[in-house]
């Protein structure tokens, strides 16, 4: 039984060891190269910009012009034969109020179009750091077996010596097949994190990359003045209120141009009317107007200047919502900042001096088992703690990014 983990253990170490030899020739990609590549080729981002052509083909519905109508008519009477046309003509600026409502609503097709682009960016982000994260998770569990497989190796000669009973040897055995199995799950959380970035990048599934930006990279943002300002002009949720508000406006003066009625020209030609001071064709028109006496839009117009009143409110809220917002991720970055550099700094250092000292202690017969796996322990829940902290570090980033409307770094 012994011999088999060991065999284990020294076949997981190779295939690490394996992995990492071949991770060295895979690609690399910076976080910045990751961001490029999603703003080509993310299919969320091609399906948003998409509906540009839509509003594109608004801005040519609204250019239209009203078309002519011909009318032809023969009867008995005189003049028997009538040929005319009826052409509508739009007063008061309407096709220029339609063609400015499509222009702002082409906008904010824009508007949205660049808040997909944020949110995107957050989530390749994201992606990005959690990829890194799960690969120094993978690499810590195998080292934490590298050192179940060690003790195991010192628990069972200690064993042979007659200096402890077999019941640390079956402890030393537990840990180490805890250590492997901690391993694989944590191999199958690389693999999916991987996954979940190249679906964003819009790579196949199968694309393995070699990640250059650190995860304990810490980002500088600006003052949070500074980024509240720009938050102010650049939030992507203000955006689309205050370009909303734009098409109300908009949307409000073609209902008052709607109000003028058009007119309608007809000219034409009469034909074959005998008799007394007939004629063989003879010309004709007239001009006719709706007359708008009980409809002038004017439940429309009350519903666009209610909207336009409730947008102008729900700025105001979002614009103080936005800085709290800012605020908040600011401080939770520096937060998240100051305890990564705690643990990097303090606790992981000495947690890793604890795990020397105590395996020293029981290869020497000063300690026993229990006291070496407890210090292990703590060395693995301190580095995880430690790994945790750096990609809430990174996530507050994104979020604070994607907040305040535009790249921090």
């Amino acid at each position: 039984m012994n011999r088999r983990l060991a065999i284990f253990a020294s076949i997981l170490v190779s295939l690490v060891t394996a992995g990492r030899a071949a991770a060295q020739q895979l690609p690399a990609l910076t976080l910045v190269e990751a961001l490029d590549r999603a703003e080509k080729q993310n299919l969320d981002l091609q399906a948003a910009r998409a509906q540009r052509a839509v509003a594109q083909a608004g801005g040519r519905v609204a250019e239209k012009r009203p078309n002519p109508t011909v009318f032809f008519s023969a009867a008995r009477d005189t003049p028997h034969e009538s040929l005319f046309f009826d052409q509508p003509i739009e007063l008061a600026g309407k096709r220029e109020k339609r063609i400015d409502l499509a222009k702002q609503e082409a906008a904010l097709t824009e508007v949205s179009i660049s808040a997909s682009d944020r949110r995107v960016r957050r989530e390749v982000r994201v992606a990005y750091f959690t990829l890194a994260f799960a690969r120094r998770v993978n690499a810590q569990k195998t080292e934490a077996a590298q050192l179940a497989a060690r003790l195991h190796d010192i628990a069972q000669a200690r064993f042979e010596s007659g200096d402890i009973p077999q019941l640390e040897v079956t402890q030393a055995q537990l840990e180490l097949s805890r250590a492997n199995v901690e391993a694989q799950v944590a191999k199958r959380e690389e693999d999916i994190a991987a996954i979940q970035l190249n679906v964003l990048l819009n790579a196949p599934s199968s694309t393995s990359w070699e990640l250059a930006s650190a995860l304990d990279g810490f980002p500088q943002p600006q003052s949070l003045e500074a980024l509240v300002g720009r938050a102010t002009d650049l939030n992507a949720e203000l955006a689309r209120l205050l370009q909303e508000k734009k098409v109300e406006e908009s949307r409000t003066s073609l209902l008052k141009a709607e109000r003028i009625p058009n007119m309608g020209i007809e000219f034409g030609v009469d034909f074959n009317s005998p008799g007394q001071g007939g004629f063989r064709e003879g010309a004709r028109g007239q001009i006719s107007m709706e007359l708008p006496i009980f409809t002038r839009n004017q439940g429309e117009i009350a519903q666009s200047a209610a909207m336009q009143h409730a947008l102008e409110q729900e700025t105001t809220a979002k614009r103080r919502s936005i800085a709290g917002q800012v605020e908040s991720a600011y401080y939770a970055l520096s937060s998240r900042e100051a305890e990564a550099n705690l643990y990097k700094q303090t606790l992981v250092p000495a947690t890793k001096q604890l795990e020397e000292l105590a395996e020293e202690s029981y290869k020497s017969g000063k300690a026993n088992i229990l006291t070496v796996l407890g210090a292990q322990r703590d060395v693995q829940h301190v580095e995880s703690e430690y790994l945790i902290s750096l990609l809430a570090m990174q996530t507050s980033f994104a979020e604070l990014e994607e907040t305040t409307g535009a790249p921090l770094d």
